[in-house]
């Protein structure tokens, strides 16, 4: 058994060790503690980096959404029309909260502009920021939705998103299946829903 007191001051400069948005030094402590839990040498050649540098840097990465100041400015523009707007294939990867493994996906966004609109790499930036945490889909959908509803202000807005989780695909069924999940915040027209059904058919 090892005590968890880090040894190794060794840094191939992939990833800066200056002080950063989250402890680094506690999350290289209970990494190794966990290598140590599960019967690993966290100093055998191969993992003494892992434990020291690369998950703390990886962690701090993939925590991006509980930063206020990471979040990304959505700045908007005047526009005349209201024809709905609608971006698909959105990457997500986020952290389910149940068994800290990963769930990815795409995400897809449709709102009705009212009266301005965002650049269409913001609502990409917007959605990698807010899906960095730890989180369940249902939650993450209906924050996406009302997140973006506040930063744009549309006069309605629809999330949906398709995910696949590794808690399911690597553990207890090992299904590989795909869970979807819709948000709205205001009511999208009949119309508006069939074309971002065909606009998210399309991309698949």
């Amino acid at each position: 058994m090892t005590d968890g007191t880090p040894t190794h001051d060794e840094s191939d400069g992939t990833d800066d060790e200056s002080d950063g948005p989250v402890d680094r030094e506690q999350l290289a402590h209970a990494t190794r503690l966990l290598l140590d839990a599960i019967g690993e040498d966290p100093d055998r050649d191969g993992l003494a980096e892992t434990w020291e540098r690369r998950v703390p840097a990886a962690y701090e990465e993939l925590t991006q959404g509980y930063r206020e100041d990471e979040r990304p400015t959505m700045r908007t523009f005047d526009a005349d029309a209201d024809d709905l707007v609608v971006k698909t294939g959105i990457p997500v990867y986020s952290l389910c909260e149940h068994h800290l493994l990963p769930f990815h996906g795409v995400a897809h966004v449709a709102y009705r502009p009212d009266g301005e609109v965002v650049g269409l790499s913001k609502l990409a930036r917007y959605v990698k920021w807010a899906s960095r945490k730890l989180t369940v889909q249902e939650r993450l959908t209906r924050t996406l939705a009302e997140g973006l509803d506040d930063a744009i202000g549309p006069a309605a807005i629809a999330v949906e998103l398709s995910a696949t989780h590794l808690c399911e695909a690597m553990r207890g069924v090992e299904a590989h299946t795909t869970t979807t999940s819709r948000a709205t915040v205001g009511e999208l027209t009949t119309d508006e829903r069939e074309r971002f059904s065909d606009a998210i058919a399309a991309e698949r």
